[in-house]
């Protein structure tokens, strides 16, 4: 019996020992695929700057890279919580967000911008007094209109879903990040982006506090890229020159 349970007692170590090597084998990143070119879903798969930024991190350490899918104010959580190595959903580096997790180097400029019908009267951000606008839960456009005077918030946890309200009169604008507003505005007749940019940001990608090992091998990895000019050759990819 004893030899029977000793027996039982080492597969069982064997199978967590494989478990546990299995997970250390690998890289989860938890991202938002809602959000055009950074990731987004291509059939059954997702794709996108953030995904392949990712995977040559991946790459570097040697590891596979697991993609999690969830709702963008999920993505820091499962950052600090644990539940995630890593967060890439097109993330501005915030004093906010600083306080729960770190950033890695940023790996990208960005702008905040105006969607509008074509036959708005709203040409600047200043024009957004008083009007009804329409953000993405927990992004950073969600958290910047809050300092618009008068304005009344519509949240929605998707982009699309802002910019279907916009099309169909419900809301007066939506404030959102620029790539994927090109693409919005590409799909739907009728609007425009106003020329004037709300804000701009850096983009970075989020580890837990704790974790600086990884913060370390991360910023090596991007260093990498951006000396070997893989990072241009990602983004220019998905983001044409003349755009």
């Amino acid at each position: 019996m004893r030899k029977i349970l000793c027996m039982v007692a080492s597969v069982m170590m064997i199978f967590s020992l494989v478990a546990c090597t299995s997970k250390q084998d690998e890289l989860v990143m938890a991202t938002n695929a809602e959000f055009p070119p950074y990731e987004y879903h291509e059939g059954d798969k997702i794709v996108g700057i953030d995904v392949e930024i990712c995977q040559a991190i991946a790459d570097e350490m040697g590891k596979k890279l697991v993609i999690e899918d969830m709702a963008f104010d999920s993505v820091i959580t499962s950052v600090y919580t644990g539940k995630a190595d890593l967060g890439a959903a097109g993330l501005t580096i915030t004093e906010d967000r600083l306080k729960n997790i770190n950033f890695s180097t940023p790996y990208a400029t960005a702008a905040q911008v105006i969607i509008v019908t074509q036959d708005s009267d709203i040409a600047s951000p200043d024009d957004l007094v008083g009007k009804k606008i329409g953000v993405q839960l927990g992004t950073t456009g969600d958290i910047y209109a809050e300092d618009i005077e008068n304005a009344e918030l519509e949240r929605y946890n998707k982009g699309f879903e802002a910019v279907q309200a916009l099309s169909q009169g419900k809301i007066d604008a939506v404030i959102i990040d620029n790539e994927p507003a090109k693409v919005y505005v590409s799909q739907n007749d009728g609007l425009k982006i106003v020329d004037e940019a709300f804000t701009y940001e850096e983009y970075a990608i989020a580890i837990a506090k704790d974790n600086t090992a990884l913060l370390n091998e991360v910023n090596a990895a991007i260093s990498k890229l951006k000396e070997s000019g893989k990072l241009d050759e990602i983004v220019d990819k998905y983001i044409s020159a003349d755009n």
